[in-house]
């Protein structure tokens, strides 16, 4: 698995990568109810999600759902990296050719570790959010609160897995990139005056939504 140590400013660092996920399919026999449950929730956020980004229900309040939805979905497609994590066995880092290796294993530490803190905090609050959020089943129609508590739980659970997993099991092989050291040096600049050449690194390492990426995370 390829990961990237994106630069963005100074001394800020984020781990991404373009992978496609896996679909692990139903639980096992076996899982308990929570596990049982936040499959089922995920898998119907995830029809909401389809529906929503095809826009085909009309009417205002509609419109402002999907819109939301869809902000909430592309958000959750930030954790991609780390649920990727989750299943490999070796991974190589490609960091800034301008940093030593000694430098980048300790900040691929450091953002290990604090990814592993974050998402264990959130997947409690969303666990009980999914599980209050159930008191809404009284309602008519179906219960997108849950089904969104329920899909950003598992979202959680699989980055900290993730997370743990690539601090504790994966074989790591850190290569270093003159692309991300020109990333580097467009992270202080202005928006307008680095686009083109952002989009350019992007097409270089094949990353077709870094420049989004990038902008988003660094400003």
């Amino acid at each position: 698995m390829l990961i990237h140590l994106v630069p963005l400013g100074r001394d800020r660092y984020d781990l991404y990568s373009e992978v496609p996920e896996a679909d692990e399919g139903p639980p096992a026999d076996d899982a308990g109810r929570i596990r049982r449950w936040l499959h089922a929730a995920g898998e119907q956020w995830r029809e909401y999600v389809d529906r929503a980004r095809l826009a085909t229900d009309t009417g205002r309040f509609a419109r402002m759902r999907d819109g939301v939805i869809n902000r909430l979905a592309d958000s959750l497609d930030e954790l991609r990296t780390l649920r990727g994590l989750r299943t490999a066995d070796a991974a190589t880092l490609l960091f800034p050719a301008g940093l030593d290796e000694a430098s980048a294993r300790a900040v691929l530490d450091r953002l290990l570790g604090a990814e592993r803190r974050y998402h264990s905090r959130r997947l409690v609050v969303y666990f009980t959010l999914f599980v209050l959020s159930g008191a809404l089943a009284v309602l008519p129609g179906p219960n997108v609160v849950a089904y969104y508590f329920g899909f950003q739980g598992v979202g959680h659970l699989q980055a900290w897995r993730g997370a743990r997993h690539a601090a504790v099991t994966i074989a790591w092989t850190l290569t270093p990139s003159a692309d991300l050291s020109d990333l580097a040096s467009l992270a202080e600049r202005p928006h307008g005056e680095r686009t083109a050449q952002v989009a350019a690194i992007a097409h270089r390492l094949h990353l077709d939504h870094l420049p989004a990426f990038f902008e988003r995370a660094a400003s």
